[in-house]
């Protein structure tokens, strides 16, 4: 891949535009998101999730997960049942990860989803993936880290740890931290709450019960 555009630009509109013309490029972007960095590749790239898990040294039987901009965006892809449907109203944007069955009519990479049916989905509270998600459709991101060892917590250490492999840097300050996000399976009437992380389970459960009053 070949861009025109390298190196680190500070978040904001015009750098978004950049990170969007890299992306459609099939270049790969790390920005900022609530948590910590990611790195971005669009879904359309071909080898660009071959990209992230060569960059990560990751294992390529791991899925990646999807940033949206919208709950809309999550039903062009997987099947948005009632009660995902129900949760992403009431935690997106913010730190909830639903696994969603694919739909059939809209197969997905196997290097995307591990060759799993599923596929994990989130509403970041950060407008930069959001914008990014908005241009290009759903947006394949992974943490900005080498598989197994910490986040880098800023721009700079991002270019320390992965160098030329990526194209580009939104420099976002240091990264905001905090819990991961809570990972639910709603692929079927009632969520499982795979991994409790910034959205306590008792919420998760709350939400649900209340969906039948």
């Amino acid at each position: 891949m070949t861009s025109s555009v390298a190196g680190t630009l500070a978040d904001g509109p015009a750098a978004r535009l950049a990170a969007i013309r890299v992306l459609r490029d099939g270049g790969i972007v790390a920005l900022p998101t609530d948590t910590v960095y990611g790195l971005a590749v669009a879904m359309a790239t071909e080898g660009g999730i071959e990209r992230l898990f060569e960059a990560k040294r990751r294992p390529a039987d791991r899925a990646v997960a999807v940033l949206l901009a919208d709950a809309e965006q999550a039903g062009t892809m997987a099947d948005l049942t009632p009660v995902a449907r129900r949760l992403a109203d009431a935690f997106w944007p913010g730190g909830l990860t639903l696994v969603l069955a694919q739909r059939p009519d809209r197969p997905l990479p196997d290097a995307l989803t591990g060759g799993r049916s599923t596929i994990g989905v989130r509403v970041p509270d950060h407008p930069a993936p959001r914008a990014l998600a908005a241009a290009l459709g759903p947006l394949p991101t992974t943490s900005a880290n080498i598989s197994g060892e910490p986040e880098a917590a800023d721009a700079a250490a991002i270019e320390r740890l992965f160098g030329d492999a990526v194209d580009l840097i939104l420099d976002g300050g240091p990264a905001h931290g905090g819990p991961a996000s809570t990972v639910v399976d709603a692929t079927g009437v009632e969520p499982r709450v795979l991994r409790e992380g910034a959205i306590p389970a008792r919420m998760i459960e709350s939400v649900v019960r209340d969906m039948g009053r």
